[in-house]
């Protein structure tokens, strides 16, 4: 099924996500009939009828290196016991389709309950004590990555736009004079409670490695820390478990704040992708970028 290159990285909806997975499937020998599209955002996901198999299509050939650091990632975890998505054994990934990137992955069976953020903090607690092997080399956490492309593309109005690249110059100018005490490892990218899954034997596993990179615990612990003092998504007592359970409370340090702007522009930046797909998508992105221009507001943003 064609999909028309040139515009590979534009205009990524969910209907154009649909024909680069069909396309994806037949490549791979799969069935898509009867698929489920559960996910719209940085990239598409989707669950296939006819096996336990998750499709992961993402937004175009820049992506493609998010995809491959997804695929060694996630070889690395299994080969370590560390409890993650895994992906289908013998398919060449990721697949290239049309310049979509595109990834296979062993569907996990949710059971009757979410990940708590005690767990969150436990397993993020665990992943930053590993010890990368020799021979894998990840990037370094990038809080910029693909802004400058959202903001340039996203279907927002030019004063929007014009407000988001003046934010992007002061949040670089911030983040140069950020100094880290804490010595690099593995790091998540996005360790939001979300990207744990709880399955029927009730085992916490971790989704979700685009972001995966070496750097400082930092950047994963941010997330819930924003989440918590900024939108106040958890309660005290969900944030005390996450805080008891890895062992440090973000907003101790002298560098919260600026890392908490730079959380927040990204959970901007990110849904803005989609205001496009319908109208509650436009609202919340409408009530952030709100925020981001009184940061002294308090943030009525919802969970997405």
């Amino acid at each position: 099924m064609a999909v028309d290159a040139a515009r590979t990285d534009e205009e990524f909806t969910s209907a154009r996500a649909t024909r680069v997975m069909s396309a994806a499937c037949k490549a791979a020998g799969l069935d898509d009939k009867g698929f489920e599209l559960i996910r719209l955002g940085e990239n598409a996901l989707f669950r296939l009828a006819s096996a336990p198999v998750i499709v992961r299509v993402a937004r175009g050939e820049a992506w493609l290196p998010k995809a491959r650091t997804e695929v060694v990632v996630s070889r690395w975890l299994e080969k370590e016991g560390f409890p993650a998505a895994r992906l289908v054994e013998d398919l060449e990934q990721p697949l290239s389709i049309d310049g979509h990137p595109v990834t296979f992955w062993h569907l996990i069976v949710e059971g009757e309950r979410k990940a708590s953020y005690g767990e969150l903090g436990g397993i993020l607690r665990d992943l930053h004590a590993m010890t990368l092997p020799a021979g894998l080399e990840l990037p370094r956490f990038d809080p910029f990555d693909k802004q400058e492309l959202r903001i340039n593309r996203a279907e927002i109005s030019e004063d929007d736009r014009a407000f988001l690249r003046k934010r992007w110059h002061e949040l670089r100018a911030q983040y140069e004079e950020l100094q880290f005490e804490s010595p690099q490892g593995p790091v998540h990218g996005d360790a939001h409670v979300q990207n744990l899954m709880v399955d029927t034997q009730g085992r916490v596993i971790l989704i979700d490695f685009e972001a995966f990179c070496f750097d400082h615990p930092e950047w994963d612990l941010m997330v819930t820390a924003t989440e918590h003092h900024s939108l106040g998504w958890q309660t005290d007592e969900q944030y005390a478990d996450f805080v008891r359970a890895y062992g440090r409370d973000l907003h101790d340090w002298h560098g919260y704040d600026t890392l908490r702007r730079l959380q927040e522009f990204g959970m901007t930046t990110w849904l803005m992708q989609n205001v496009q797909e319908d109208e509650r998508t436009a609202a919340e992105y409408q009530r952030r970028i709100a925020g981001l221009r009184n940061d002294d507001a308090p943030r009525d943003w919802r969970p997405w």
